[in-house]
């Protein structure tokens, strides 16, 4: 239903007899309070399901004490007791539970107050309620307008039900938050806006689910559905992303932004969720896995449902289905791409939704994965989950949904293959342990960031965790999604068999490792050693192949920018380092918005042995946010930003983006002005708090010269006196 909520200030009159309702006060205060639903900022009464709101009606006449009210409510179109769309129900002893009810209160001579409840796993979505007294015709309802109806984390018998009062603040009520990026080493803390009661974003979060193709295919049935968090979630997992559906966001990969916004200039969800709605659904430009995930955790948050955004490290994309990482390289390390078809993230985001899962049974209630980042289709359609966490972290990878790409996603196989000029290859021994490190999500309460990766798997390595992977692999390769028997084969290498894949490679005599000498900053040279170290009690001669590229944060390469051999003779338990120099100069034109570099060492031992050394590296920059003086609602404070030039040039053209839900409207652009190689500015500005609370205020160096520096600091604004 399109059409906004107004309160019915007079009704016409009938020719038949009775009591009439003349007019109707929501009491959006009371019930905004009661439900937890006092932020929307939408003219329509918002309440959730399973619990009581009351409403003040206007009579035409005393309504005797025998006469009942007979309300209707009816969501979507082709609305149909059947499909428990509508129901008609009449004031009686008021209960909760599978129906909805209503029941008379206070009442004086022409008004009477009455409360309305609805089952707890009722349809979500906008309603049109109506009423008439029971001595008048079925003919003769009355609409009184429409009410929004919510998923309720509060009440006990919704499936969303979350039993803690302070992770509802934060996983449903917290309108900001932050997501991990970086590399596993240097985990960085970015400042997101989920903004999901700002201006119209419940209106949009409504119209995501009226836009999948589910509901233009069959609205009645698609919107019967929406009483379960594992369909609505799902849905939403397809429709965050534009693939199949013209859905919020487009994704984009290859570092080429052109007629959009690069994924790293986006601060938080508001701006895309209303650019989208207001071109007419038309995809936004563009996203990447963090942005999908900011964006889905508005959406469900604003639904009513406990949303938090999880970022995996070392995060695995199994193309294959063979719950390995089959990465191949040549004789520097060097990824090669025509024969690699799966990857590493540096990270990958997520969300988690907490329900029940009346599907699969109680052991798999709790937190759920969903993932709305366009990777692998699943029943046809980019979506993905949801999926039991305690399912993946006991390798039950055949149940509902996408089981066995999230488990490789946090507990493949890193398996390396050295592939040969006659095309032979050779397993390379790496680290087989690095696949799903320092899952993060932020605290409950604070900013710090608390690691949940036991919540995904036993402790890596493990008697437990290697059982739960063989357990995986067999449920795998027995049965698919049809139930049939399942063969997986290395996708270009045919005749490989998983056995053969697990066959571990020759432990080498040597270990190595690169350790970094000063801190990586932004327009710095970058100053590392390879520390090599003999095991043995004899001298080995060790070829070490050196490169170095830019790369995405999938890992993906995007240049080279170092290529180097040397011969190093390691004496009886002997370590020596051999230093690694990796000017500005060299890599400035080819470094991404991701700022990251990857640097690999292959090294080529006597007797054959091979050992690969690989580091990630995140170049660092910094900003500087600091509020002069208490935050107050609706009062102007000034806030100073200290920003840094990292560059050994001048830049000019310099613009500070600013952004905080309940602490400005909208986006603020602020220039600044030209500044030296290494140059420091303070540039200050004011903003009036609407709203009061933490609040996270999100400050953005924007330059073409340099990716985007990021800082975002926490203001607690106190209430007017």
């Amino acid at each position: 239903m399109d059409n906004r909520n107004q309160c019915l200030t007079s009704l016409l009159s009938s020719p038949c007899s009775g009591v009439r309702v003349t007019k109707v006060d929501w009491q959006h205060s009371k019930n905004g309070a009661a439900h937890h639903t006092q932020d929307y900022p939408c003219p329509e009464l918002v309440v959730r399901r399973g619990q009581l709101f009351s409403l003040t009606l206007d009579l035409s006449g005393v309504l005797d004490s025998e006469e009942a009210l007979i309300f209707t409510v009816e969501t979507g179109p082709h609305a149909s007791e059947a499909l428990h769309t509508k129901a008609i129900f009449q004031t009686a002893e008021l209960e909760t539970g599978d129906t909805w009810t209503a029941a008379k209160g206070e009442q004086t001579e022409n008004t009477i107050t009455v409360s309305l409840a609805s089952p707890s796993n009722a349809v979500i979505g906008r309603y049109l309620l109506s009423a008439r007294a029971s001595s008048r015709r079925k003919h003769s309802d009355r609409k009184l307008g429409q009410f929004i109806l919510l998923f309720n984390p509060w009440c006990p018998e919704d499936d969303v039900f979350l039993d803690s009062e302070e992770e509802r603040q934060e996983y449903v009520l917290n309108d900001s938050g932050i997501i991990f990026r970086g590399v596993e080493k240097h985990i960085q803390a970015q400042g997101w806006n989920y903004g999901q009661f700002e201006e119209d974003i419940l209106n949009v979060c409504l119209s995501i689910l009226d836009r999948s193709p589910h509901h233009q295919d069959d609205p009645a049935t698609d919107v019967s559905h929406r009483h379960d968090p594992v369909y609505v979630t799902r849905i939403i997992s397809a429709m965050v992303n534009s693939n199949n559906d013209r859905g919020v966001v487009q994704g984009q990969w290859q570092g080429k932004y052109g007629g959009g916004t690069s994924p790293l200039n986006w601060r938080g969800s508001v701006a895309i969720l209303q650019k989208w709605f207001k071109s007419r659904y038309k995809p936004v430009k563009y996203g990447q896995c963090w942005v999908f995930a900011g964006v889905m955790c508005t959406v469900l948050r604003c639904l009513g449902i406990a949303t938090r955004v999880v970022s995996n490290f070392n995060s695995a994309h199994d193309t294959d289905g063979n719950l390995s990482v089959d990465k191949y390289v040549d004789s520097y390390g060097r990824t090669l791409e025509d024969l690699t078809e799966d990857s590493m993230w540096n990270f990958h985001v997520w969300n988690e939704s907490w329900f029940a899962r009346r599907d699969l049974g109680p052991s798999y209630d709790g937190w759920q994965v969903l993932d709305a980042t366009p990777q692998e289709e699943s029943e046809g359609m980019f979506q993905c989950g949801p999926a039991s966490v305690t399912a993946i972290r006991e390798g039950d990878v055949h149940l509902a949904h996408d089981g066995p790409f999230i488990f490789a996603e946090v507990n493949a196989d890193y398996i390396t293959w050295l592939w040969h000029e006659d095309k032979r290859r050779e397993r390379v021994y790496s680290d087989t342990k690095k696949i799903g490190r320092c899952i993060s999500t932020k605290a409950v309460g604070s900013d710090s960031r608390v690691d949940i990766t036991g919540l995904y798997k036993y402790p890596e390595g493990s008697r437990k965790e290697r059982q739960v992977y063989s357990k995986a692999v067999k449920k795998l390769l027995n049965i698919d999604a049809w139930g049939r028997r399942r063969r997986i084969r290395r996708a270009g290498v045919r005749g490989v068999w998983r056995d053969d894949l697990l066959e571990p490679a020759t432990k080498p005599s040597i270990t190595g490792k690169f350790k970094v000498l000063e801190p990586p900053v932004l327009g710095r040279d970058l100053k590392l050693a390879l520390c090599l170290t003999n095991l043995i009690a004899r001298a080995q001669r060790v070829r070490v192949n050196l490169s170095g590229a830019t790369i995405l944060y999938t890992r993906k390469p995007v240049a080279e920018i170092l290529r180097e051999s040397h011969t190093v003779k390691l004496g009886p338990q002997e370590e020596k380092k051999i230093p690694v120099t990796i000017s500005y100069s060299q890599y400035k034109e080819d470094l991404t918005e991701d700022k990251k570099v990857l640097l690999a060492a292959m090294c080529l031992v006597s007797k054959g042995e091979k050992l690969l050394v690989e580091k990630d590296i995140t170049l660092e920059d910094f900003i500087t946010i600091k509020v002069l003086g208490p935050a107050v609602v609706g009062v102007a404070v000034a806030v100073e930003v200290l920003v840094i030039n990292p560059l050994s040039e001048s830049v000019k053209d310099c613009m500070l983006m600013v952004e905080g839900s309940g602490l400005l409207q909208g986006q603020l652009s602020i220039e600044v002005p030209s500044l030296q190689p290494q140059e420091r500015a303070l540039i200050q500005f004011s903003i009036t708090p609407s709203k009061s609370g933490p609040r996270q205020l999100q400050v953005d160096l924007v330059s073409s010269q340099f990716p985007d520096v990021k800082g975002f600091v926490i203001i607690h604004v106190a209430t007017a006196k």
